[in-house]
């Protein structure tokens, strides 16, 4: 217990979170997608296979194509993934790119 005449020191501020407009909502939408376990095991597994195609994550996965689908439309959107239809399939990737972007701000801002 702090007797009521010492001070407390407030401690100096680690970050700078210096974000604001477009790039705040862009690096939020990246955090929210990596927020649920499905698609932290996605990407966790186009870590080890880079350009799979789809079916190569359901079969890993305890999920239905479906739901896959809409997991990797997500990752996609927030800029995690990109993906191409090779014949009937599509492969997906790692966006290095936007992963790139991301880790400058959290280096910047953290």
């Amino acid at each position: 217990m702090i007797a009521s005449h010492e001070q407390i020191t407030a401690p100096t501020a680690c970050c700078t979170l210096d974000i604001s407009g477009a790039a705040q909502e862009r690096l939020v939408k990246m955090f929210k997608a990596l927020g649920n376990p499905i698609r932290f095991e996605i990407m966790k597994f186009l870590l080890t296979h880079p350009s799979c195609i789809t079916a190569d994550i359901v079969e890993a996965l305890p999920i239905a194509q479906a739901t896959v689908s809409q997991h990797l439309k997500v990752l996609r959107e927030a800029g995690w993934i990109a993906s191409a239809a090779k014949c009937q399939a599509t492969c997906n990737w790692l966006d290095e790119e936007n992963i790139a972007w991301f880790r400058a701000k959290v280096g910047e801002i953290f």
